[in-house]
């Protein structure tokens, strides 16, 4: 399926689609003007060292929203919303390892658990457009690359390890343009955090994402890096809780807020 025919879509409607099973894929490029959120769920024993270790990482952690203890309700992002059949794709971790990618948690919910919404560099995405600035994995009708980098994150508790980035190929000329954009919306990331030579964060190949798909660079073109709401998985991988949940990378919970809300 396309997204680009959910271009224009509601969120309510792509959410219902969702929780009707209708739509699973990755979310780049629906409901223009949105924003879009990653998702992280722990048992309420982890949620205070999580909270403080986004908060001591806001850049690739930027907090949108965080849910009452054992409430599913969605109450600010996108009220009414359940958090727990809304998202097209969920995974399952139990001691950092991935367990299973499942489109409904309803069954596995439990009283203890907390939500985190995250902010989603998707949500930029349409601004860039608006600016004049191309977007390859929407015209290629990908999911972002997504990679692992040696950029260390600030501990806490259990919870750390090194930032995720995404990177999207800019024209040379508009780069400078693509950061002035971005940078206004710190609350889904804000402004690269790399901008060029990918070995310079610890990517050695730049056509193997370690998430997501592979896009073309073209002649003339920089790789630009952003940091990327699926840090969060990375560090549950290096720091091995019991048990998390979160979304599959470019499976985005979708709310109601649009983007300018999230400005300066």
């Amino acid at each position: 399926m396309n997204n680009s025919e959910f271009y224009s879509a509601s969120p309510k409607e792509v959410r219902r689609l969702i929780r009707s099973g209708a739509l699973t894929g990755q979310t780049s490029g629906m409901c223009a003007g949105y924003a879009q959120a990653n998702l992280c769920i722990l048992p309420k024993e982890q949620a205070f060292d999580f909270l403080l270790f986004c908060t001591r990482n806001p850049r690739p952690c930027p907090l949108l929203e965080v849910g009452d203890c054992g409430s599913r309700e969605i109450k600010e992002m996108a009220f009414g919303a359940d958090v727990a059949r809304d998202i097209p794709k969920y995974r399952i971790w139990r001691g950092g390892s991935l367990e299973a990618e499942v489109t409904d948690i309803s069954d596995i919910w439990r009283d203890d658990f907390v939500y985190f919404l995250i902010g989603c560099s998707f949500s930029f995405e349409a601004e860039l457009l608006e600016a004049g600035i191309p977007v390859r994995h929407i015209e290629e009708g990908r999911n972002v690359p997504m990679f692992n980098t040696n950029i260390p994150l600030k501990s806490a508790g259990a919870f750390g390890g090194n930032m995720v980035v995404s990177m999207r190929p800019i024209p040379h000329e508009l780069v400078m343009k693509a950061v002035s954009v971005t940078a206004a919306m710190p609350r889904v990331h804000g402004a690269p955090v790399h901008i060029g030579d990918p070995s310079l964060i610890g990517i050695s190949d730049i056509a193997s994402p370690d998430y997501g798909d592979s896009v073309t660079i073209k002649k003339g073109e920089v790789p630009v890096f952003w940091p990327c709401g699926v840090t969060p998985q990375n560090v549950l991988m290096n720091s091995k809780p019991p048990f998390a949940v979160t979304h599959a990378p470019g499976h985005m919970f979708i709310t109601d807020v649009k983007n300018h809300e999230l400005k300066y």
